[in-house]
């Protein structure tokens, strides 16, 4: 018996450990909630990230998983690239909550910085 558990555990474990190449982030980032509203969105990048000890790394990513958390009713999206130590975050259009969840993220990780476009000067 003890080795069927273990022979179901181990397959479980493969499907779920399983690694496939990502797509590309515009290709899995969603455009529209599920009632058909654009979604907004922004990124954070968070220097130095991916060449951080393990023990920041692990530290860094519970504090985005707790502010991330705290507003999982506007969050529909998130993806933190360690490559190139960017944060994507897609959020349900409410005012203001990209820089109400941009800040908050800046305080639990003060080196994290938001990466903004300013809009074409007429």
């Amino acid at each position: 018996m003890s080795s069927s558990i273990n022979k179901k555990q181990s397959d479980a474990l493969k499907h779920t450990l399983e690694l496939n190449p990502n797509k590309p982030l515009w290709q899995r980032v969603p455009t529209k909630d599920e009632s058909g509203k654009y979604l907004g969105d922004f990124m954070m990048i968070i220097p130095k990230l991916k060449t951080a000890t393990s023990e920041h790394r692990k530290n860094t990513l519970d504090a985005l998983n707790c502010v991330l958390n705290r507003y999982q009713d506007t969050v529909v999206f998130a993806d933190l690239n360690l490559k190139m130590n960017l944060l994507w975050v897609s959020v349900r259009p409410v005012k203001g909550i990209i820089l109400e969840i941009s800040s908050a993220i800046i305080a639990s990780v003060p080196e994290a910085k938001l990466i903004s476009d300013r809009p074409p000067s007429n």
